[in-house]
């Protein structure tokens, strides 16, 4: 199933998005190499409403000088979802775009029904210099563990589940822990035979696990086949 292309303004930006599919709204927010083709965009459109945003300053849009912090750009993409005429809606982050979901969830708990978290930037190991040099994400990043984020996830109800891959190089996996003790509903699963891109290395599987947990939240059911735990 394709995705169409439409734009939606919000907070003075013009924001490209990718559309496709029907039934409960799932928005998803690339990382810091900025919107490229997934092949689960299309296996989770036969199951959701999916909406792919271009966060502004990636893509083919103007160089974002404007925003100031991570939350300032939550709050635009949540202003853009509202201006779609979305009130509740499933949220998918990766990388960078895990750090920007995160925020959305953390200021309007009440509109996000349940987020995945694919291999999310949020914390990162001391010392650790992450490999993206686009300008946004190196003035936004902010530190490699914060303490105040940590605090206010501790208060955040909202079904979640991390994804990390096995052979991720760029974020250790072991990076996922810290989302699990820090969130009250959080879930923490790793796909094998998987780096960072783990929507793009093993799209079967990671469909598979997502639209599971979307739809039955903590009651989902992790598949012992080969497409999620075994290589």
């Amino acid at each position: 199933m394709a995705l169409n292309e439409a734009f939606v303004d919000a907070d003075g930006f013009r924001i490209k998005y990718r559309e496709g599919g029907q039934g409960t709204p799932l928005v998803y927010l690339h990382g810091a190499g900025g919107p490229r083709p997934n092949p689960s965009h299309e296996l989770l459109a036969r199951h959701h409403r999916v909406i792919a945003f271009e966060i502004p300053g990636f893509g083919d849009s103007p160089e974002n000088t404007r925003t100031k912090t991570i939350g300032e750009l939550a709050s635009t993409i949540t202003t853009a979802v509202a201006s779609l005429g979305i009130d509740t809606f499933n949220l998918i982050g990766r990388s960078f775009g895990g750090t920007v979901a995160l925020w959305m969830a953390l200021q309007a708990p009440e509109r996000v029904l349940a987020m995945v978290l694919e291999a999310p930037g949020a914390f990162r190991p001391e010392g650790m210099t992450p490999p993206s040099n686009h300008p946004l994400v190196v003035r936004l990043r902010g530190p490699a563990r914060d303490p105040e984020l940590e605090r206010r996830m501790r208060a955040l109800t909202t079904p979640t589940l991390v994804l990390f891959g096995t052979r991720d190089d760029v974020i250790p996996p072991s990076m996922g822990q810290i989302y699990k003790a820090a969130l009250p509903n959080g879930h923490l699963v790793f796909v094998y035979d998987a780096g960072h891109g783990i929507s793009t290395d093993r799209p079967e599987a990671y469909a598979e696990v997502v639209v599971d947990f979307l739809e039955r939240h903590e009651a989902f059911v992790i598949s012992r086949a080969h497409t999620v735990i075994h290589p």
